[in-house]
C-alpha cells in the first residue's frame, strides 16, 4: 500500500489525482499545513511522527512518497505523543542539520520500519520531461553561456545546502534562491533591474549529492509567469533533475510571454 505524505503546493494534488485515476487508492497523510482540498485521511504534526509511523504499519503501508512544501517545524515538547517521545534525541539532531540532513533522517526512520521511500517522479515518470527546448522561443549563444554559469552557481550553493535556483544575466548572478523559495526570489527582481543586465534566465537544478526521492525541485505555470514578470527571457531546468508540473499549461504560458523553456542536460 502506498501512503502519500503531503505538504503544500500543486505536486501533492497531482500525485493524488493521478494515482487515483490509475485505479489506486493511496493513503493521504497531511502534514499540519497540507491543503484541505486533498482530504487527507490522516493528519499529523512533528510531535506525532512516531504515532504516524505506527498507524502506517498497522494499515499495511509498504511504500511512502513525500511531496509538497512545509515550513521547517519547531519541536513542541508538550505536544509529544508517547511513540514520538522515544524519538526526541533523533529529531533534535535532525532539526539541527540542513534540509538535506533532516530529510535523510526521515527517510531512514521510514525504512527502518519496513517502508520503501519512493520519489514522486518514480510514481509519475512523466513529471520529468525529456531534454530539449519545449517552446517556440529558443536560447541564443549568450543564454547558453548563462545556463552554464547558472549550473556552476547552483552547484556551489548546493554544497552549502542553500537553494536550488538562481537568476543569471550576462554570466552575472542577479539573485539566488534561499529559504523563501523561487517565487520570492523572482518577485524580488520586479522593479529593481536598474543598473543590472537586461533579460537573463532562471536556472534550476537539484543539489549535488541530493537524495532525489525527496525535495526534488519543481516548476510549473506560476514559475513561468513569475519569470516573465521579473523581466527574464527564459527558464532552464536540469534534465532528469527538475519536475515540470502541468506541462501543457506551463509551455503555453511561456509561449504567450515569449520565454524559452529549456530542459538542459547536465553539463550542457
Amino acid at each position: 500500500m502506498l501512503a502519500l505524505i503531503v505538504g503544500q503546493g500543486r505536486l501533492p494534488e497531482i500525485l493524488a489525482e493521478q494515482t487515483r485515476a490509475a485505479g489506486k487508492t493511496p493513503l493521504v497523510c497531511g502534514y499540519a499545513s497540507a491543503p484541505d482540498r486533498l482530504s487527507p485521511e490522516l493528519t499529523f504534526h512533528l510531535e506525532g511522527l512516531g504515532g504516524l509511523v505506527r498507524k502506517l504499519r498497522r494499515r499495511g503501508v509498504t511504500e511512502i512518497c513525500m511531496a509538497g512544501g512545509i515550513t521547517r517545524p519547531k519541536l513542541r515538547l508538550r505536544r509529544l505523543d508517547f511513540a514520538t517521545l522515544l524519538l526526541v534525541p533523533r529529531l533534535l539532531r535532525a532539526l539541527g542539520k540542513g534540509d538535506d540532513g533532516a530529510l535523510r533522517e526521515l527517510i531512514a526512520l521510514f525504512e527502518e520500519n519496513g517502508m520503501t521511500v519512493r520519489g514522486a517522479h518514480e510514481i509519475l515518470p512523466e513529471l520529468l520531461p525529456d531534454p530539449g527546448v519545449l517552446t517556440r522561443a529558443r536560447p541564443d549563444k549568450n543564454e547558453e553561456k548563462d545556463a552554464a554559469r547558472g549550473e556552476e552557481i547552483v552547484a556551489a550553493m548546493g554544497v552549502a545546502d542553500v537553494g536550488q535556483a538562481c537568476v543569471v544575466a550576462r554570466r552575472q548572478a542577479l539573485a539566488i534562491e534561499a529559504m523563501p523559495g523561487t517565487d520570492w526570489m523572482l518577485s524580488s527582481l520586479k522593479g529593481t533591474r536598474s543598473g543590472l543586465p537586461e533579460g537573463g534566465l532562471l536556472f534550476k537544478a537539484p543539489k549535488p549529492g541530493q537524495d532525489r526521492r525527496v525535495d526534488l525541485p519543481t516548476i510549473g505555470p506560476d514559475t513561468i509567469r513569475a519569470a516573465a514578470e521579473a523581466g527574464l527571457r527564459g527558464v532552464v531546468i536540469e534534465a532528469g533533475g527538475v519536475m515540470l508540473l502541468d506541462r501543457a499549461e506551463a509551455v503555453a504560458a511561456a509561449d504567450a510571454a515569449g520565454l524559452f523553456l529549456w530542459v538542459r542536460p547536465k553539463g550542457g
